[in-house]
């Protein structure tokens, strides 16, 4: 199902009357409303950035670490396992050393997706209280939020706790053991930006920090500053899906993070660059979105995600290759898991659409809670409709999920909800409006599955099935150019609320074969008006089968456009989804 993308009329115009292509001025007309100003998209500035200072608790929390540093207390750095949360590890520590703290006095924790579970949990607070020495002072990054159980275990320890975090706090307020609580969602927070990643907000802290420490004399005046941290910062905000379109903090820092990527300074990117791209050129968001991201992510789903953070911080290139090469194991090994998985679960999830599913709750019995979050994504993609995946917890009398939405309807607000209703139902539960995670009883699935229904038939009646796909347009041959494509590549940064643009078209098929190991990739010619173009389209095909298109037939294509630099520059075309218009009679 497609649908042509709506567009902001105000901002079109806007566009246009800045001498915009028509097409460039519709695809940023369909992202953003008259509400983002337009130069945020065009020309995204760090010096636009908010300061820190109007983050609620950053003054504490900053008097906090210099105490900690001046009198050489043990730190403890805790954050989540996925990319965001090993970024932010990496720029907390990375600080940390600017500021003259010793790693022999910093301790690691980053929580086990199997064993522990999101955020600062019960068996990671028990791992922490047993180690030897004790740390002093406890940072988290990207979780803590909700955890004032545990939190108050560390305060009873004597250990303080500054709570960095980007997810929404509860009804009841942030943690009170916390020492400070630094959340640009915290009600009482005046930040503007409550879209940025927990990456940025450490990167903000430590900034801060570093200021604090400044002033008070407590590290050299000419301590560098921490912009070339701003690599990390930009992988983990594009990592974690947050909002590229209307705010113009995340696109100032992937910007700014890109550039300084396409640099290679560090061995992980130098290692990044050789194994996953023909040129530095091919270092975009969608690269660190849909290649790098996963691999940090996979070891996080299969075994311990302190290796993602090693491999980030390398200082040699011995080491970020060891390091990425296990990464990529984990991320084969978890793309052959999904792979089954998506293929339980695309045939019960379309079944539960079939019969007037809102919210669709796939059980795999011998699912791997590693990948549920992906599976999630999978099948909202398949049917359009929030969906939750569901496999076995640690617990026989629990299920673990994960939770995707489509735009326009909330799930953390969903999930609250339920809890409202069915107080004791969600054993356990935190996310954003697009994901969640949860933990269910599993004797009241039904409940959950039922409650869901009717709060989003009371909530979101006037909200349809996502559209597959989101076109913007049709375009004219001559713009299949290198030109016109560096016209649109200049919009980048891509994702999450400015995704990739979507074109349609009718081509006639030139040349056509069947590639990849499992030969399901079909490699084509596609011709239109005498013009030639090379396209690829990923997943063509079920194993073992012959394609339904063949040389001299027309086809219309939902795509996407780039610039292949594998044999010097050429318009490539990467096909979303294919439709045979007219057979041909004769080879091209």
């Amino acid at each position: 199902m497609r649908e042509s993308r709506s567009i902001d009329a105000s901002v079109f115009a806007e566009a246009r009357s800045r001498g915009l292509d028509p097409v460039i001025a519709r695809i940023v007309a369909g992202r953003i409303t008259s509400d983002t100003p337009l130069d945020a998209v065009l020309d995204p500035q760090l010096q636009h950035i908010a300061p820190p200072s109007l983050l609620t608790d950053i003054d504490r929390a900053s008097e906090r670490l210099r105490q900690a540093v001046v009198q050489n207390e043990r730190i403890g750095v805790l954050t989540d396992y996925d990319a965001d949360g090993l970024t932010s590890h990496a720029v907390i520590t990375e600080s940390l050393i600017r500021f003259g703290v010793s790693m022999e006095q910093v301790t690691h924790w980053i929580g086990h997706r199997l064993e522990d579970g999101y955020g600062i949990s019960e068996t990671l607070v028990d791992r922490l209280l047993e180690s030897r020495p004790l740390a002093q002072l406890v940072i988290s990054a990207d979780c803590g939020s909700s955890d004032e159980t545990q939190i108050a275990r560390l305060k009873t320890a004597g250990i303080d706790v500054i709570v960095t975090d980007h997810h929404r706090v509860s009804d009841e307020g942030p943690p009170p053991s916390a020492y400070a609580v630094v959340n640009p969602n915290r009600s009482d927070c005046a930040y503007p930006d409550k879209a940025i990643a927990g990456c940025m907000v450490s990167w903000l802290l430590m900034s801060h920090a570093r200021q604090g420490l400044i002033d008070q004399q407590a590290i050299a005046e000419g301590t560098p500053k921490l912009g070339d941290l701003l690599d990390y910062v930009a992988l983990g905000t594009v990592a974690d899906c947050v909002s590229l379109g209307s705010s113009e903090t995340n696109r100032a820092i992937v910007k700014a993070g890109l550039s300084l990527i396409r640099k290679q300074q560090r061995p992980c990117w130098q290692v990044a660059a050789s194994q996953l791209t023909k040129s530095s050129r091919d270092i975009n968001a969608e690269l660190l979105a849909f290649q790098l991201a996963p691999r940090l992510n996979a070891r996080g789903r299969i075994d311990h995600s302190l290796r993602g953070y090693e491999y980030l911080v390398a200082v040699s290139i011995t080491e970020a290759t060891n390091a990425f090469l296990d990464l990529d194991a984990d991320n084969t090994t978890r793309r052959a898991i999904e792979k089954e998985m998506i293929e339980q679960a695309k045939p019960l999830a379309r079944r539960q659409h079939l019969h007037g599913g809102l919210v669709l709750c796939v059980v795999l019995e011998n699912g791997h809670p590693g990948v549920q979050g992906i599976v999630a994504s999978r099948l909202v993609e398949a049917e359009g409709r929030p969906s939750i995946v569901l496999t076995p917890g640690n617990d026989p009398e629990t299920l673990t999920g994960s939770m995707r939405s489509i735009p326009g309807v909330d799930a953390k607000a969903l999930l609250d909800s339920v809890n409202t209703e069915l107080p004791g139902v969600l054993l356990r539960y935190g996310g954003h409006t697009g994901a969640c995670g949860m933990t269910v009883r599993k004797d009241a699935l039904a409940d959950l599955s039922r409650e869901l229904q009717e709060i989003y038939r009371a909530r979101y009646s006037d909200v349809g099935p996502k559209p597959q796909f989101l076109v913007d347009a049709e375009l004219l041959p001559e713009q299949l150019s290198i030109a016109w494509i560096e016209k649109m590549e200049a919009l980048a940064p891509f994702g999450r609320g400015f995704d990739q643009p979507v074109f349609v078209g009718v081509f006639q098929v030139g040349s056509i074969r069947s590639v990849g190991q499992d030969k399901t990739h079909l490699s084509m010619s596609l011709i239109v008006e005498g013009r030639q173009v090379q396209a690829i389209w990923f997943s063509a095909l079920e194993p073992r089968t012959p394609p339904s298109v063949k040389s001299g037939d027309w086809i219309e294509c939902v795509y996407s456009l780039s610039i292949n630099t594998f044999r010097g520059q050429e318009v490539s075309l990467t096909i979303r989804h294919g439709e045979l218009k007219q057979e041909g009679n004769m080879h091209v």
